[in-house]
């Protein structure tokens, strides 16, 4: 367990014990308040991060998966907004990828349960053939089941994504996907891959197939982490070769940049290609592409928070108080620490070390913990007052919102701070006592 102190959280005391958390957690209640809901929370003087706070946000999400394994997409603890009918098949993966994660350090049954359906749903409803290309699968975004009113497409993100899902399925429930269907899925990311290493982010049949005139700037970071994911399984030179090119086209298109995107996948995807490069027959050139992540890891940097209106919302990552902004950042900056030398990134690993406490922090006080919405993370921390005239109305309705991928970033975020920061936090449970 990991507890930050309140009044000085730039001092983390690691893996203390307390016998009664309950006292010191943050306490969060929704209370009535000139008839609009606002998330309240009664501080005490320290934030836990320990496995409840985990256990917590993936309960969330187990309670979510529904039987044919879809989630439910998206609430609001405001019983009188409706959400919108809507579905991200990206995040389906998502939240798969968090709780295969959580099962492998944390061994349940339910948690298991809920990803083998969340898995079977994405094979049966999502893949399936380009009917244009050989022997190769894509993670489709259908109308019917997104809600949005578009063309049938496939998203390089989806791919990306499917195989982050589907090869941390293998790892607790062996077979579930047959190799070659996950194989299918890699061809897919190769095919949307051009020659200096950037990518298609779309393939729309009815407009030709692969289409760049949109780019996401996470879909190449969530597709190199996909083919690592799968060479971990499938030792092909062409699944590592294709993402050390696409991690070496971003590190040319951002050199010397000043200011870079904060691509938490692209970090993410840099210390699993720094894992395992040492497996492939030609060298990795690891200096550009440990020098791109330092750059997105200082430009993270210089975007917390540290002076607010309200104070709890320092250490944050967004002056508006959303959560999910925070929860990305803290994954790529906790990864980052995985590869950072220790030598001659020394002063750089000892500010986002002290970065993500005070965001982990942000974070906590963030979790829903108690009620029907328990282990949720909101959008926003809190509403604005009805006078803001940053649209208070629009944003406030959304504050409350709570989204799959919302919980999932923060849950895969404490999974990674409790691993960094706890000696072995799969073996401590929230009274601090060995299992």
């Amino acid at each position: 367990m990991i507890l930050i102190s309140a009044s000085n959280p730039r001092r983390p005391m690691m893996c203390e014990r307390q016998s009664d958390p309950c006292k010191i957690a943050d306490r969060f209640r929704l209370q009535r308040n000139l008839g609009v809901y606002v998330i309240q929370k009664g501080l005490n003087q320290l934030a836990i991060v320990d496995h409840e706070t985990v256990s917590l946000a993936a309960g969330y999400l187990v309670r979510a998966c529904k039987p044919d394994g879809q989630f439910t997409y998206r609430v609001n603890l405001d019983p009188t907004i409706i959400p919108k009918l809507k579905y991200n098949v990206l995040r389906h993966a998502g939240a798969m990828y968090a709780l295969a994660v959580f099962h492998q350090r944390r061994p349940d049954e339910k948690v298991r349960d809920a990803v083998v359906r969340a898995g079977r749903f994405l094979r049966d409803r999502c893949i399936s053939p380009v009917a244009e290309a050989e022997n190769m699968n894509a993670v489709w975004s259908r109308p019917e089941m997104t809600g949005a009113k578009k063309l049938l497409g496939a998203k390089l993100g989806g791919a990306g994504l499917g195989l982050v899902a589907l090869v941390n399925l293998e790892a607790i429930a062996t077979e579930s996907t047959p190799i070659e269907q996950l194989r299918q899925l890699g061809r897919f990311v190769v095919y949307m891959q051009k020659a200096d290493g950037s990518f298609y982010s779309k393939y729309i049949p009815a407009k030709g197939g692969r289409r760049d005139a949109w780019t996401s700037l996470y879909y190449p970071g969530e597709a190199t982490l996909g083919l690592l994911m799968l060479y971990e399984l499938d030792e092909s030179p062409v699944w590592i070769g294709a993402a050390a090119n696409a991690l070496g086209y971003l590190a040319r298109s951002r050199e010397g940049d000043s200011e870079v995107p904060a691509d938490h996948w692209a970090l993410l995807a840099t210390a699993k290609l720094l894992a395992v490069d040492d497996r492939c027959d030609t060298p990795v050139a690891r200096d550009p592409i440990v020098a791109h992540a330092i750059q997105i890891c200082e430009s993270i940097l210089r975007q917390q928070v540290w002076t607010a209106d309200d104070p709890l919302l320092i250490g944050g990552f967004s002056d508006d108080g959303r959560t999910t902004p925070t929860a990305t950042r803290l994954e790529g900056l906790l990864a980052a620490l995985t590869f950072l030398s220790q030598q001659q990134q020394q002063d750089l690993r000892e500010r986002i070390t002290s970065s993500v406490h005070e965001a982990m922090s942000f974070l906590v006080r963030s979790q829903v913990r108690q009620g029907e919405f328990a282990g949720a993370i909101p959008r926003a921390y809190r509403q604005w007052p009805a006078d803001d005239p940053r649209s208070a109305r629009s944003f406030n309705r959304r504050a409350t919102e709570v989204r799959i991928d919302y919980v999932q970033h923060a849950m895969s975020a404490m999974i990674q701070y409790l691993q960094t920061f706890c000696s072995d936090p799969t073996m401590t449970d929230s009274t601090g006592k060995e299992q």
